[in-house]
């Protein structure tokens, strides 16, 4: 018995999930598939909303205090280190820093619990590549294009497509459409290709990455005030395939439909990239077998010094004419505060007001709440068609598919893998979403996940040896419509020294370099801050 999609969309497991609890997840071995929820730590997380922290018992000074061990917290650091300062602490709540960039391990391979590549960056996204470069991502330079490390190219074959039973190479649907679809997807991919091109009056492509880069004509932004699904509805692109196409990028890259992002942000999925290199072709991406966990831990290299984990933040204050961050830890239960020239507050901005109050409107910003599971397997998925490749998607499921974490490895014999599966929530909205999600138990999300992997791949049957799972409450923002150029984002851009934001909800689009754009921009902010006003020791 297997869930139908109407089943999925109703949001509840209901009668015929519960009938799956007993049919999935049984190992070769004839007892269940072992694993766990791993995280994230929201009941430590959760304690900000009780605010029920002892007082503090040690008391310590620095020069800036970052808080939050993201991408964006990362890139602050790294920057500030660049620049010279590093009197400096990052506190992060969980165990390790890498916030949707996280990673793990077993005996078999790496493997994300978030974010799992990069494309190829475009010239505009100069902190990146800066960053790119200081990593060894990029190595040179090929006739005007960065030259990327051969090791961290995604390795072919790169994707595919599970579609009437088979698979086909590629994510977009090739396999049973008709004269009708096809104009449609001519006509869709021709005006995308139009987009990418288009330049400003102010002489910014229409669509740039980072997305501050873009160009402020009101012909472009004006774009933000429908969704991507009346966008397409407009232009008559109505095909089941190119609809099914649109709103699967939109849930693979905002975690929300093409119906509730906005049309700006649906085409910027399609034109934002013009990245190339000179080594590879300009489709290709970086990727690990941890995925971006591979650049955090780099960085952690960097920075292990000023790393403080296990660590959550509670309070900011400002204190003279600089600030007090008060904090606490799980471990011992006991709170210390630090005295700062400056924060860079490098969390979502829900979090952060809870931190340092603004009186910042929250209602228009929405966060999407995702799963993703871990499936451990002693042998490779097989199937009719295509053959394994590093991204696997599937036709008109509630889930995107998986990443296959061993895509990149050099064994020549491979006997095993782990696959990455993704889920956003995105059936409901993200407060109910984020309910069900906190009320579904490890064996219900086990057996979901391993009735949309047996579907497709029955000869796995038996196959499973572990399967872990992790919950994202607030897994990335929604660029709903309205917000990318609205005046929410606006205010969310304004800083107020000594305390700075730095995250990707500044920007709409939680991506990699919009992350490290607004980390990078924070710490620039507080380097210029600290000069103004005399403090520009390390």
């Amino acid at each position: 018995m297997k869930l139908t999609r109407a089943q999925f969309l109703l949001g509840g497991l209901g009668a015929a999930a519960a009938a799956l609890l007993g049919r999935i997840g049984i190992s070769s071995a004839g007892g269940t598939v072992p694993g766990r929820i791993v995280g994230a730590s929201s009941a430590v997380g959760h304690r900000l909303w009780r605010m029920d922290f002892p007082e503090p018992t040690t008391s310590s000074s620095k020069r800036v205090v970052i808080v939050g061990g993201g991408i964006a917290g990362l890139s602050a650091a790294w920057q500030l280190q660049r620049q010279g300062i590093d009197d400096f602490v990052l506190l992060e709540m969980e165990g390790e820093v890498g916030g949707n960039a996280s990673s793990g391990e077993n005996a078999v391979s790496a493997y994300p619990w978030g974010a799992h590549y990069v494309p190829f960056l475009n010239e505009e996204s100069t902190e990146a590549l800066a960053l790119f470069e200081d990593l060894g991502i990029i190595t040179g330079n090929a006739g005007g294009a960065p030259v990327y490390n051969d090791y961290y190219i995604s390795a072919d074959p790169h994707e595919r497509l599970f579609i009437h039973g088979r698979w086909q190479e590629g994510l977009v649907p090739q396999v049973g459409f008709d004269a009708a679809d096809r104009q449609q997807y001519h006509a869709f991919f021709a005006a995308m290709d139009a987009f990418k091109r288009a330049v400003g009056s102010d002489g910014k492509r229409a669509f740039a990455i980072p997305v501050e880069r873009s160009s402020q004509d009101l012909q472009w932004q004006a774009l933000d005030r429908i969704s991507f699904g009346e966008y397409l509805r407009q232009n008559g692109w109505t095909s089941p395939y190119l609809t099914w196409y649109a709103d699967y990028c939109c849930r693979d890259d905002y975690g929300a439909t093409a119906e509730t992002v906005s049309a700006w942000a649906g085409i910027h999925y399609f034109a934002g990239r013009n990245g190339k290199a000179g080594n590879a072709d300009p489709q290709s991406v970086v990727t690990w077998p941890e995925g971006n966990g591979w650049i955090v831990h780099r960085l952690r290299e960097k920075l292990s010094e000023h790393l403080q984990t296990q660590t959550l933040a509670y309070r900011i204050e400002r204190s003279g004419n600089g600030v007090k961050v008060y904090s606490w830890s799980p471990q011992t239960d006991r709170s210390m505060a630090i005295e700062a020239d400056a924060v860079i507050l490098a969390t979502p901005r829900f979090v952060a007001e809870r931190l340092f109050r603004t009186g910042l409107d929250m209602a228009d910003l929405h966060y999407s709440p995702w799963m993703v599971a871990n499936v451990t397997l002693d042998r490779l998925p097989q199937g009719r068609g295509a053959s394994l490749s590093w991204d696997n998607m599937i036709y008109d499921s509630v889930m995107l598919g998986y990443v296959n974490a061993t895509n990149q490895s050099l064994a020549r014999v491979k006997t095993g893998t782990v696959l990455t599966y993704y889920w956003p929530l995105s059936h409901l909205d993200p407060a109910a979403a984020r309910k069900e999600m906190i009320a579904r138990s490890y064996e219900d999300w086990r057996t979901l996940v391993l009735n949309d992997l047996l579907r497709v791949h029955p000869e796995l049957e038996g196959h499973v040896t572990h399967l872990d799972v992790w919950l994202w409450g607030h897994g990335m923002i929604r660029p709903t419509t309205g917000y990318v150029w609205g005046e929410t984002r606006a205010r969310l851009l304004s800083q107020t020294p000594p305390v700075f934001h730095a995250h990707s909800d500044m920007s709409g689009i939680s991506i990699f370099e919009e992350a490290n754009y607004h980390g990078v921009e924070a710490a620039r902010g507080v380097v210029s801050y600290l000069a103004k006003v005399g403090r520009t020791a390390t």
